[in-house]
């Protein structure tokens, strides 16, 4: 469900109770509440206007947060805070109090009788403490835009994407061919049935429904390789994927309806967005502007946790199967030494200077290297392990600053770890 339908159902559902409720009451609940109808239209009145103005209050928080995090950290950390629910929520029921207000305050001495609606007066006030805590709890969440929450939520996300995308490599493929066992080689697939490609205005790749496009390729009896991944930008033309050995061609409508295209990226299905969001504060921090080595180094301590996740993951993931576990679709995913790229030259290249984070680096490298049982893995991390140290003795750092950030440490300046 779209977000922005959120504070919409609450108050028409807010409209509907404040019409139904009092009417109710009124029919079928006739007492003296013993409050006065001058006391209530007080009441209801004051909070109402008390409400639209709390919710312009919370507007221009979220608004500020979505800003500052978009100058602080990344331009591409706005969606993130923008589509907090939270936010949708609290809105909500700011926007319900406000409205079930003024619609009680209409049965209020209604017909000239004395009346004053004591059930919904009960129901406002509870709305009213309800719009108090979650206000609350939305000036709490100011302490998000710290920097290190703001890195521990791009960090949860990113591990729960691994948690869903990939299984351990220990695990077995519940009897079925995986990937490294099946072979991958496109012309053993059948001959190119159907191209499909794309006609519309740019716009990122968000996700697939995997399970259709496998029901797709099983109906046809065909295998679909995607052209483009979680993460690509399509413009005109380009070739989205291709159907292999099919019996027929199938519908495009249907094809396209299970490809999910929006104007920015998210890591749905995309390990990779954590990172270069992690990448992209760890290189604003260490620009010239800024020059804040310390939050490179702990953009560096996520950075690496997620990596250590992935190489215990079987990351040639891109197989999906049909339930006899033939395979029915194919679909692009980065390699081991793709997500080395991402996460570390950026960093290397603009930390270049920084003894700090060169001595992060690594520790971060050489950590990883002990965790990984795959010996290409662990190559791919040695050959980073000497580019590091080709890119310190291109610093222009005197010897002893050389010597200095060959060392390892976890906090970049605290506690070096020297290996003999």
């Amino acid at each position: 469900m779209p977000l922005w339908l959120i504070p919409l159902l609450y108050a028409a559902a807010s409209f509907v109770g404040g019409i139904a409720l009092p009417r109710l009451e009124q029919a079928h609940f006739s007492y003296n509440s013993g409050i006065s109808v001058a006391s209530a239209q007080a009441f209801f009145s004051s909070v109402a206007a008390g409400m639209i103005a709390l919710t312009g209050i919370v507007f221009t928080i979220g608004l500020v947060m979505v800003q500052f995090s978009a100058v602080a950290y990344s331009p591409r950390l706005v969606l993130l805070l923008a589509r907090d629910p939270k936010l949708f929520h609290s809105l909500g029921v700011f926007i319900a109090t406000f409205t079930y207000s003024l619609s009680v305050l209409l049965y209020v001495d209604r017909d000239g009788s004395k009346a004053v609606p004591l059930i919904s007066g009960y129901v406002v006030a509870g709305l009213l403490l309800l719009s108090m805590l979650l206000f609350s709890a939305l000036m709490k969440r100011l302490s998000d835009l710290q920097v290190t929450n703001v890195l521990h939520v791009i960090g949860d996300n990113g591990r729960a994407v691994i948690r869903d995308m990939f299984r351990r490599l220990d695990e077995k493929a519940n009897g079925r061919a995986g990937p490294a066992q099946q072979a991958c080689d496109l012309s053993t697939l059948g001959p190119v049935v159907q191209r499909l490609k794309y006609f519309a205005a740019p716009r990122t790749i968000a996700k697939f429904d995997i399970d259709d496009l496998v029901g797709l390729g099983e109906r046809v009896d065909g295998v679909i390789v995607m052209a483009c991944g979680v993460g690509d930008t399509l413009v005109e033309n380009t070739l989205l994927l291709q159907v292999h050995g099919a019996r027929a061609a199938l519908p495009e409508g249907d094809l396209m309806r299970a490809i999910h295209a929006g104007l920015e990226r998210t890591s749905e299905q995309d390990p990779k967005y954590p990172i270069r969001l992690l990448v992209d504060i760890a290189i604003k921090a260490l620009s010239p502007a800024i020059n804040d080595p310390t939050t490179g180094v702990q953009a560096i301590d996520q950075i690496e946790d997620l990596l250590r996740r992935l190489g215990g993951h079987e990351l040639d993931a891109g197989y999906a199967y049909d339930a006899a576990g033939e395979v029915r679709l194919i679909f692009p995913m980065p390699t081991w030494e793709d997500y080395l790229v991402l996460a570390f030259d950026e960093i290397r290249f603009y930390g270049a200077g920084s003894v700090q984070v060169m001595r992060r680096l690594r520790s971060a490298l050489a950590g990883l290297a002990d965790s990984l049982t795959a010996a290409a893995r662990i190559a791919a991390v040695q050959r980073y392990l000497t580019q590091l140290d080709s890119t310190v003795d291109r610093a222009g750092l005197t010897a002893d600053d050389q010597q200095t950030a060959r060392q390892e440490d976890r906090q970049g300046l605290g506690l070096p770890r020297r290996i003999p």
